[in-house]
């Protein structure tokens, strides 16, 4: 019923948001600077929220989620499983968005005048994103206070997967903390129920600012652009909703899309799906997931599977070469697919993190950089389907291992059954 309720509330918030920002980008144009720039205050609000409570939900969750497991094997086996998955998924996310691009062409003909000082603070921000240098000092941790302190999901989950470890392996006597993280995560997770009823606010905030800064007439604008990205946002989903069928089952897989309605919404309407992570660990094991299973693979998969956000990579990676008649052969787009296949690894669930390796990616492969301008008038819409595809993709490898794990420990049961029978 709460749940339910807070749908409706989400609703109603991004309805509310969609008309008022309508009303003063039409009717107040003098209005929209202002109005946009307070307005959305209530959207950053929320966001923050939710990121104060992310580092110690991420560490508490995924240290005794691996402890609990006890056995390493069982650490061993399971992680093994979603990195099967992650990599995967990984490689059809980049693959279709590079196919989507190639196929309808998008930045062919755009006579658009680009004004690079939209572009200029993520370009100085990602002048060595690329470098293997920046990757792994970005991966491992000088500090694990400072990956606290800046909500680095990756070092955190490296951090925390290490700690687990050590935990589960000093045995009885850390069992004392364990039980006191796991009393953490549950306190968190209070914390979420009622940081979540800020949430229609959050996203009436959100979408009115960007409506009245950019107003209906985006859509017609770049309609060429959105409509090629929603194609390849669709057939993302076809794929991931077609690989849930076959490892869930129907009544699964719908079960699954039930729980996670609402983390879908307050993705697509927030643009992050950080901000759903707290949202979608309850519903998942509201779903029946094991709570262990959540507690390790959802963790992971904020920082491996970010499907919306890897096809988005290579799209608008290629759309920027077109707009500049920058020539790129096929053996240069597979390479652009295997560097952001490592690249998109460090990406965090937060608005507009993915441009930064977009830019980067752009300098590597002799793509004008500023051309990300083009882009980010109508990138928060994008962002808005890609958030919540990286929901959708990490509720189904959650499910889907859940649902491997299960078989597998069911398959040990009817063995051992057997086995006793026979003695009998």
């Amino acid at each position: 019923m709460k749940n339910n309720k807070l749908f409706i509330a989400i609703i109603i918030g991004l309805v509310a948001g969609v008309a008022l920002g309508g009303i003063v980008h039409y009717v107040f144009p003098d209005a929209i600077a202002g109005f946009s720039k307070n307005i959305k205050l209530l959207g950053t609000v929320f966001i923050r929220l939710v990121q104060m409570i992310i580092a110690p939900l991420v560490f508490s969750t995924l240290v005794v989620g691996i402890a609990k497991m006890g056995d390493m094997r069982l650490v061993g086996r399971v992680g093994g499983k979603a990195m099967v998955w992650f990599i995967t998924a990984s490689l059809i996310s980049l693959t279709i968005g590079l196919i989507i691009v190639n196929i309808i062409r998008p930045g062919e003909n755009m006579n658009l005048t680009i004004d690079s000082a939209d572009a200029g603070d993520l370009l100085q921000n990602s002048s060595s994103a690329l470098t293997l240098e920046h990757f792994v000092s970005h991966v491992i941790p000088k500090s694990v206070f400072e990956a606290f302190a800046t909500n680095e999901i990756l070092q955190i989950v490296i951090f925390s997967i290490f700690f687990g470890v050590a935990l589960a392996a000093y045995g009885k006597e850390g069992e004392v903390l364990t039980k006191a993280l796991d009393k953490v995560a549950h306190v968190v997770l209070k914390m979420v129920e009622y940081i979540m009823w800020v949430a229609p606010v959050g996203v009436f905030g959100a979408i009115a600012a960007a409506i009245a800064l950019h107003g209906f007439g985006v859509f017609v604008m770049y309609g060429k652009f959105l409509l090629a990205f929603s194609v390849g946002i669709f057939i993302l989903w076809i794929v991931l909703i077609a690989v849930g069928y076959f490892i869930l089952g129907k009544a699964q897989l719908v079960s699954l899309l039930k729980h996670i309605k609402a983390p879908l919404l307050i993705a697509f309407s927030t643009t992050s799906s950080e901000a759903v992570f707290p949202k979608l660990v309850e519903e998942l094991e509201d779903y029946g997931a094991d709570s262990k299973v959540v507690s390790f693979i959802l963790p992971l998969g904020y920082s491996f599977n970010l499907d919306g956000s890897m096809m988005y990579m290579t799209f608008a990676s290629m759309f920027i070469a077109q707009v500049y008649n920058v020539p790129m052969p096929l053996e240069k787009q597979i390479l652009m697919l295997l560097v952001l296949m490592l690249t998109s690894k460090g990406v965090a669930g937060v608005p507009r993190a993915s441009l930064i390796v977009v830019i980067a990616t752009c300098t590597m492969f002799g793509i004008p950089p500023e051309g990300i301008a083009l882009i980010l008038p109508i990138d928060h819409f994008c962002d808005m389907a890609r958030s919540m595809t990286n929901v959708l993709g990490n509720a189904l490898a959650t499910a889907s291992v859940n649902k491997w794990e299960h078989t597998r420990l069911e398959a040990v049961e009817r063995k051992i059954e057997r086995l006793n029978r026979e003695k009998e």
